[in-house]
């Protein structure tokens, strides 16, 4: 059973008020997406708050952080991390879905984050709010591109965490609704074991696509991999 709370290094995360716990994919994607120079930065479905805060503890004085949240006690979870982490005045959550939320929105996001919902398929979690974290009915990929080709600014990236399965349908329909693909990584767990998640970057703008590979773990539970360490050893009190 997952802890009521996660420690890192500069700040904590309570999730008994969440359906989505701290987990490996939010952390590689915190610590991985590109938010170099952002003035201005969202993050889709932010359950507890968790990437919007790496993404502060990441930037300047002056970048805001915006987070949308739809169910209501992961928003209100998410707003309570906030308050209590050392970039409060920069974090900002919103209690909406996303659709709602593009709409009339009239500000350029430099980088746009988000771990989002992917079960296409199969059956609905008993509880209401882990349905809504994550099955893509209530944010289907088309949607979630649709509205961050209108939020993101001109030079902006567009990055996610998916499986491997859903992260190949959504690059396909990125590519349909006219992002380019810069960056895919494929996480292994292990060596010599297949990736089981993609992290992937996208532009507006046509680039070079950079294809790598990334390990977690050297072969032995909770033993890491360096290159693992070293992107993640601002946040983790075990680095």
């Amino acid at each position: 059973m997952a802890n009521n709370y996660f420690e890192f290094k500069q700040f904590r995360i309570d999730q008994d008020g969440s359906a989505m716990k701290v987990g490996t994919d939010g952390v590689l994607l915190g610590a991985w997406a590109d938010v170099s120079g952002a003035t201005r930065i969202l993050d889709i479905g932010t359950g507890t708050g968790l990437i919007a805060i790496m993404a502060a503890q990441r930037t300047h004085d002056h970048t805001i952080v915006d987070a949308v949240e739809i169910e209501f006690s992961s928003y209100q979870q998410a707003l309570s991390n906030f308050e209590n982490s050392p970039w409060s005045s920069r974090l900002n959550a919103h209690h909406s879905s996303f659709q709602d939320f593009h709409k009339d929105q009239q500000v350029k996001y430099d980088a746009i984050v988000s771990n989002p919902p992917y079960f296409l398929n199969g059956l609905n979690a008993k509880e209401e709010s882990r349905t809504q974290a994550r099955h893509a009915d209530y944010l289907p990929f088309e949607e979630l591109l649709e509205g961050a080709m209108k939020l993101l600014s001109e030079k902006g990236t567009l990055s996610v965490v998916l499986p491997v399965e859903e992260g190949e349908l959504f690059i396909r329909l990125a590519r349909l609704t006219g992002f380019y693909l810069k960056r895919k990584v494929a996480v292994l767990p292990n060596p010599g074991k297949p990736a089981k998640r993609y992290l992937l970057e996208f532009s507006l703008q046509n680039c070079d696509l950079q294809i790598s590979d990334f390990r977690v773990e050297n072969g032995q539970r909770h033993v890491y991999s360096p290159e693992y360490i070293m992107l993640t050893k601002d946040f983790y009190l075990k680095f």
